[in-house]
C-alpha cells in the first residue's frame, strides 16, 4: 500500500468531524481572549484631557512629587509611563526621556499580550476549514465512485458535499471576528501610545525649560586664595 492509498484511507477514516471539532475549540479560546483584551484595553486606557490637566497643573505648581504621586493613582499605560519619567527627573530630561522610553516599551508588551494568537488565527482559520473541505471533496468522489455501481449512493455523494461545505463556513465565521478583533486593537494600542506620547511631551517640556539652580564655583588657587577688593569709585573734582 503507497502513501497515496494510506493517506486517503486515513481521510476517509477521521472525515472532516476533527477538523470543525478544533475549528470550534479554536473560536472559544478566541472569543475569551476577545474579553479578556477588551475588558484590559478598558482600564488600561485613561482619559486623555483629564490626565494632561492634572499633570499640568502639578508641574506648573513646580512639585515633582505631588505630580508622580498623582499619576501614580491612575492605573492606566499613560500614567505609569509618566511615572517611569518623573522618578527619573532629578537626573535631568535625558535621564526621564529613556526611563519613558524603556516603560513605553514593556506597557506595549502589555497591550499586544494574546494578540498573535487573534492574528495568527485569523490568517490560518480559512486554511484550516480548506483542509476540511478537502477531506469532504475526497469522501464524496470515494461515495461518486462506489454509486456508480450502485443506484443508492447520491445522497451519501451530497451528504459529503455538505460537510465539505460547512467546514468552509467553519473556518470563515472563525477567521473574520478574529481579524476584526485583532484590527480593533491594533487602533487600540496605536491610540495609547499617541496619548502617552502627548503626556511625555508634556513632562519633557517642562523639564527642558525649567532653568537649573546655579551653582556655587570655589576658585582657588593651589598657593593662596584668590583675593579680589573693592576699588572705590573715583569722585569728581
Amino acid at each position: 500500500m503507497d502513501i497515496v492509498t494510506k493517506s486517503k484511507a486515513l481521510m476517509l477514516s477521521m472525515g472532516a468531524a476533527p477538523i470543525m471539532y478544533t475549528m470550534i475549540g479554536l473560536s472559544v479560546a478566541s472569543v475569551a481572549i476577545m474579553i479578556e483584551r477588551a475588558w484590559f484595553f478598558r482600564s488600561a486606557e485613561g482619559d486623555l484631557p483629564r490626565l494632561v490637566k492634572k499633570l499640568d497643573q502639578k508641574l506648573r505648581a513646580g512639585d515633582l512629587e505631588a505630580a508622580r504621586k498623582a499619576m501614580a493613582e491612575e492605573d492606566t499605560v499613560e500614567a505609569a509611563v509618566v511615572v517611569a519619567g518623573l522618578e527619573q527627573a532629578e537626573r535631568g530630561p535625558n535621564a526621564a526621556a529613556e526611563a519613558m522610553i524603556g516603560a513605553t516599551a514593556l506597557q506595549r508588551l502589555r497591550l499586544e499580550r494574546r494578540l498573535a494568537f487573534l492574528g495568527t488565527l485569523g490568517n490560518n482559520a480559512p486554511f484550516i476549514g480548506l483542509l476540511g473541505t478537502v477531506i469532504g471533496i475526497i469522501q464524496a468522489f470515494d461515495k461518486l465512485g462506489e454509486a456508480a455501481t450502485s443506484s443508492s449512493g447520491g445522497s451519501a455523494v451530497m451528504g459529503s458535499i455538505a460537510e465539505a461545505l460547512v467546514a468552509t463556513a467553519i473556518g470563515l465565521a472563525v477567521a473574520i471576528p478574529a481579524v476584526a478583533a485583532f484590527n480593533w486593537f491594533q487602533r487600540r494600542i496605536k491610540s495609547i501610545v499617541a496619548s502617552t506620547e502627548a503626556l511625555t511631551r508634556l513632562l519633557l517640556s517642562h523639564l527642558e525649560g525649567t532653568p537649573a539652580a546655579p551653582r556655587r564655583i570655589d576658585v582657588r588657587s593651589s598657593s593662596s586664595s584668590l583675593r579680589i577688593s573693592a576699588i572705590p569709585a573715583a569722585r569728581e573734582v
